[in-house]
């Protein structure tokens, strides 16, 4: 990496707890180079306008969380059913971690994006297009096993889980109880144990 290239990336990611917490729009230009300790100079030096900084931080938010679910729904796990519940055993063990970081990226970029941020949208739909894209391939391939029920639309529950997940991360975040999020986990457990799989007879 050249030089220019490590100071951005060092903005980006001493800015990454920081606008996914504060928001993108809250998120100042003051606050950046408190964050970084760089001045306002450096950072337009690097980055058109404070937007940019906020899309691209959000593109390395979205990144980490990607490769922590592609991780989850990996091939060290011999089963489609197995990848899901390594999926669900993820937000269990990592659900105070994701609270203390702000909160789902996806989640947070998105509330903002549609209304005042719309620049962002485009990203914030492609990393929910992925996400989902993901969960209905390990689903697909569970029916081409004959592990999962044939009849199930593979998009259909990618887009539930997602749905589900993110609203007991919404729930669990504002009332401060990982209850909402549990429920939802074991939700999406129940429909993969008892609509998607196939029980033996």
């Amino acid at each position: 990496m050249s030089k220019a290239e490590k100071t951005k990336q060092f903005i980006i990611e001493k800015t990454a707890t920081l606008f996914n917490t504060k928001g993108y729009n809250a998120t100042s230009l003051s606050d950046i180079t408190q964050a970084t300790g760089l001045t306002k100079g450096s950072i337009y030096g690097n980055f058109e306008n404070k937007d940019q900084v906020a899309i691209e931080v959000y593109k390395y938010n979205a990144g980490l969380l990607s490769k922590i679910m592609s991780h989850s729904l990996g091939d060290q796990y011999p089963t489609s059913t197995d990848k899901l519940h390594a999926f669900i055993a993820f937000y269990r063990k990592n659900w105070r971690a994701v609270f203390s970081n702000g909160g789902c990226p996806l989640m947070n970029a998105a509330t903002e994006a549609d209304d005042s941020f719309p620049a962002l949208k485009q990203y914030v739909q492609k990393s929910f297009t992925l996400w989902t894209e993901k969960i209905s391939a390990v689903i697909t391939q569970g029916k081409k096993d004959n592990e999962l029920k044939t009849s199930v639309n593979a998009d259909e529950y990618a887009s539930l889980f997602i749905m589900l997940i993110e609203g007991g991360i919404l729930l669990s975040k504002t009332m401060d109880n990982e209850l909402f999020l549990n429920q939802a986990l074991d939700k999406v457990k129940d429909m993969i144990d008892h609509e998607l799989t196939i029980l033996p007879s």
